[in-house]
């Protein structure tokens, strides 16, 4: 299950990822290594969902790309320019064009000042103003995502519920009219109910405004909703990429298989017991050598414990790391 090599990119791709390392020492001998080697892209006008258990890396996979965690090593393309080669003034511009959307919509909004000054904000750092844009450019992307008329935007962040935080939040994503959006675990801090309304209204606006998103979940039944491509990460690691129908309908690593025989009522033809696993997910500071998931693998050799498995096409558009893939 290592997630080593790049045989699943595209030509076409809005954001590609290259051999992405994120490491953090904790002193002269130990390193925390957080993401190791992971490479994927996305395709213009789709949506990759990232899952995995908590741990799995997937998070700040979704910060370097921002570069909110400078990466060890590794690209972030965006529209064919690496960002993490980008001067400070050269990143600052690209990232308009993405804009990232945290797990705990209230935290990150201003309680002291009005939503429509909040949605307003990444104009006023572009030196723009509504005078710029359209008119009633910032009432109509309110309206947009659902938070009603001009009125609203007098209101504060205490007077709204989680959801309607997260509708603002997604609002002031959108201002700069970004090209890739990313979403780490924007539903889960939400009852199940207005989870729904979030994703369906992302679902519209990626329509409605063209996005491309990356969409990070630990959550198997949200991702299967709204992703078109899944990346399954574990410790670090990528261990299967692959459209959304054929990774949910027909899982090929042994890790992908146990998240989903987790579920009730999965529909997966497994023998008892077969695909169950155990124990803890090992340390990041002291991975497991070749395959990190042998340790927790019902099926690992010695092969897995000396040999690292590289991303290998097991069916069109499925790949999976493993050296023994189920079939």
């Amino acid at each position: 299950m290592a997630g080593t090599g790049r045989a699943a990119l595209h030509d076409d791709a809005v954001l590609r990822v290259v051999d992405l390392v994120v490491e953090y020492p904790l002193d002269r001998k130990n390193v925390v290594h957080a993401v190791s080697g992971v490479t994927f892209d996305i395709q213009k006008g789709t949506t990759l969902g990232i899952v995995g258990e908590s741990g799995c890396g997937k998070t700040t996979v979704g910060r370097a790309i921002m570069q909110l965690e400078r990466p060890t090593s590794g690209s972030v393309e965006l529209d064919g320019a690496d960002v993490t080669q980008m001067t400070r003034r050269e990143l600052r511009a690209a990232r308009r064009s993405m804009q990232m959307i945290f797990q705990d919509p209230v935290s990150s909004l201003n309680p002291s000042r009005r939503v429509k000054d909040l949605v307003r904000e990444g104009l006023e750092v572009w030196g723009l103003s509504e005078a710029d844009m359209p008119p009633g450019r910032i009432d109509d992307l309110m309206a947009s995502v659902g938070l009603g008329g001009p009125a609203v935007g007098e209101r504060r962040p205490h007077e709204f519920s989680g959801g309607q935080c997260q509708r603002i939040r997604i609002a002031r994503a959108l201002v700069t009219d970004p090209e890739v959006l990313i979403l780490d675990e924007p539903a889960s801090a939400l009852d199940v109910s207005v989870q729904a309304q979030i994703l369906n209204l992302l679902e519209d606006l990626k329509e409605e405004f063209g996005l491309t998103m990356l969409f990070i979940s630990h959550d198997l039944a949200v991702v299967r909703n709204v992703s078109d491509r899944v990346m399954v990460m574990y410790l670090g690691k990528v261990c299967e990429i692959a459209p959304n129908s054929s990774l949910f309908d027909q899982p090929t690593h042994p890790y992908t298989r146990a998240l989903l025989a987790s579920i009730p009522g999965h529909q997966l033809d497994l023998p008892p017991a077969a695909e169950l696993i155990s124990g803890e997910i090992p340390s990041p500071i002291d991975p497991p050598s070749g395959c990190r998931f042998r340790t927790r693998c019902p099926h690992a050799t010695e092969r897995c414990a000396a040999e690292e498995p590289t991303l290998v096409e097991t069916s069109p558009g499925h790949f999976t790391a493993c050296h023994y893939p189920h079939h």
